[in-house]
């Protein structure tokens, strides 16, 4: 029964009870179906007088549809699920922004479910959101053993944000991850960088992670003068980032070294780390990273910037198009990345001319 709490309190202060239709019919004196009518804007239908009826009985009772119940009788909720890897990430809030502004100007609401890079949560807030009868989903995927089979069985529009899943035929929206990941390594290559670690958390299962070190192996080829190597690294533990790091600064004595970190946190992690060392950018060590944050300036950090509220728009864009029935292959969308630099890679004559 489509019905909600009314607004008003019982004088024992407990909650008030919920208003149904058939109340509201009881008291305004008219059958249910002339209140659902009514609800449903087929005003036509209805004499001025039960109008007036039914408009001032819901004000006196203050009756609200229960929108949800509504929608799932229509067939459609005007609900989006939004599944996200890691609230904490930059990245992820930028691209909500993004997604949320699409949706609230299409008359949607989204629903957001963060699985904090665990797979069994997103299994889990996937079916969550089934539940909730979303009209389609939005995920930003952990990336670790997700197989296409755990969307497919949802059954209804899907679009990927940033990263792949195995098999899945679903449309993608996101960096253009691979050109991304070359234009940051030549540009540590123009500015004499000869020694070059692309730094990331482990890459398994993670595409787009994978891709920009695609990018980054593609350019070193291409400089047999270079040398260079991917770096994991597990973000919560930095004794083990410390050691990496002086592991190839040994190993790199003589050559030019830069660190190219794979997202917003790893270079967070990464200029803390040269702070701890007591090494200097770009004198000691250069470093870029992806992601344009808003300490990036305050730092001197070169960044590949990301079209982050573009990313979340187009998302929703897509999925608008697949709502409305397009029945066109998976597509993707891949925004490219732009180059900012900064103090942090500066060529080889700032080392010559020491903290000038």
């Amino acid at each position: 029964m489509d019905s909600v709490r009314s607004n008003k309190k019982t004088a024992s202060g407990e909650p008030p009870r919920p208003v149904t239709i058939a109340q509201v019919a009881r008291e305004a004196g008219v059958s249910k179906t002339s209140v659902s009518r009514f609800l449903g804007g087929e005003l036509d239908a209805l004499s001025e007088n039960i109008r007036q009826q039914i408009a001032s009985t819901i004000a006196r009772l203050g009756y609200q549809p229960n929108q949800m119940a509504r929608g799932l009788k229509r067939g459609r909720t005007r609900l989006i699920g939004m599944v996200v890897a890691d609230m904490l990430n930059p990245y992820t809030v930028a691209v909500l922004q993004g997604v949320e502004a699409a949706c609230q100007q299409h008359g949607y609401t989204l629903i957001l479910c963060n699985t904090g890079n665990d797979e069994q949560r997103e299994r889990q807030s996937l079916a969550a959101l089934r539940s909730y009868s979303v009209e389609g989903l939005i995920v930003n995927t952990q990336g670790r053993n997700i197989q296409s089979s755990d969307l497919q069985q949802a059954d209804m529009p899907i679009v990927l944000v940033d990263r792949r899943i195995e098999g899945a035929d679903f449309d993608l929206v996101g960096l253009d991850n691979v050109q991304a990941g070359r234009l940051a390594t030549a540009h540590l290559i123009e500015q004499g960088f000869d020694a070059i670690a692309f730094v990331a958390p482990p890459l398994t299962g993670v595409s787009s992670r994978l891709m920009r070190a695609d990018g980054f192996q593609a350019v070193m080829a291409e400089h047999p003068g270079c040398v260079g190597e991917v770096l994991a690294v597990d973000l919560d533990d930095r004794p083990s980032i410390d050691a990496q790091v002086r592991l190839c600064l040994a190993r790199w004595r003589g050559r030019r070294v830069a660190l190219l970190a794979s997202n917003g946190m790893v270079a967070l992690e990464l200029a803390l780390m040269l702070q701890r060392l007591a090494l200097r950018m770009p004198q000691d060590v250069g470093l870029l990273g992806f992601d344009e944050l808003p300490w990036s300036p305050l730092a001197g950090l070169s960044t590949i910037e990301q079209q982050t509220y573009d990313i979340g728009f187009s998302a929703m864009t897509c999925m608008l198009s697949r709502l409305q029935g397009d029945q066109c292959p998976p597509r993707e969308v891949l925004l490219p990345g732009k180059l900012i630099v900064r103090h942090s890679t500066q060529g080889s004559e700032v080392r010559k001319g020491g903290d000038a």
